[in-house]
């Protein structure tokens, strides 16, 4: 049977299935209604981690979470992410990385203002900037750490080398890495995330599949009575303890879909048959 929940950093505990809410339109008006909907429905469906980053929006999809859950359920964790600003202003204004410290303590402190929280559970590294010393950005997390302002931190789109040596600054609580059935690029990085008890956040974890992309995914779903992207989440799942599935979508018909892959089975042989899928380039 495979387990429903994980631990990230070994205390944190969240149900497996959770929501990523990039997609969320945050603009006046009738989407942002259906967005603050989304998120409130997706609670009731029982998530209780929802994804989101100073990057969608500048800190709008962080005020709009707030605005839709706060005061949160109990267990709900709400986990961004820093190191992307804006260079400039205006519409030349173009979003880069940007790991120097002080941007890094800044975004945090406006992720703790707008979620309205004094502790923020897991901080992601959105990327690792090149042109920061490693040492100096993860440094800066762990001091905020050690000043109580957030629980646990990891890391996004890293490969094998660099979670080396970033566990070698500090302790890694999750990787969030692009990862699905057809795109499994970074399977190392699970392998190596798996080794260690390290919660690993796919993002676009339906790609592919969503839209029918083989016709063995489809077969699958036909089979199981399900659509392709439950099986897509079903396989994740199903492929390793610690993969943490965080579909994202602003209707609340493909989130009711999404989440009800939790209750998919797969069989030995529906695994065999998914685990020899020819991956994108």
């Amino acid at each position: 049977m495979t387990s429903t929940e994980f631990r990230i950093g070994g205390d944190l505990d969240v149900r497996r299935m959770g929501f990523g809410a990039m997609r969320l339109p945050t603009e006046a008006g009738p989407a942002r209604e259906t967005s603050l909907a989304v998120a409130r429905r997706a609670v009731e469906l029982g998530v209780t981690l929802i994804d989101t980053a100073h990057l969608y929006g500048g800190g709008a999809n962080e005020e709009l979470l707030a605005e839709a859950l706060y005061p949160y359920a109990d267990g709900l964790q709400i986990t961004t992410k820093v190191g992307v600003a804006r260079s400039g202003s205006g519409p030349e204004a173009e979003w880069k990385l940007d790991g120097r410290p002080h941007v890094l303590r800044e975004q945090v402190e406006h992720a703790l203002r707008r979620l309205r929280v004094e502790r923020i559970e897991l901080l992601q590294l959105h990327r690792i900037d090149p042109e920061v010393p490693l040492a100096d950005q993860l440094g800066t997390l762990r001091e905020l750490r050690t000043e109580g302002k957030i629980g646990r931190i990891g890391l996004s789109e890293v490969t094998v080398a660099e979670l080396d040596q970033a566990r070698a600054i500090v302790d890694v609580a999750s990787v969030q890495n692009r990862y699905s059935l057809v795109d499994r690029e970074h399977e190392p990085v699970l392998a190596a995330c798996e080794t260690a008890g390290i919660a690993f956040l796919p993002w676009r974890p339906v790609a592919g599949a969503a839209a029918g992309s083989t016709a063995e995914i489809a077969a699958v779903a036909g089979e199981l009575d399900a659509t392709p992207a439950q099986v897509a989440l079903a396989w994740l799942l199903d492929h390793s303890p610690v993969i943490l599935p965080i579909p994202g979508t602003a209707r609340i018909d493909h989130l009711e879909e999404n989440l009800a892959a939790a209750h998919v089975r797969l069989t030995p042989a529906h695994r065999a048959r998914l685990d020899r899928l020819p991956l994108s380039a």
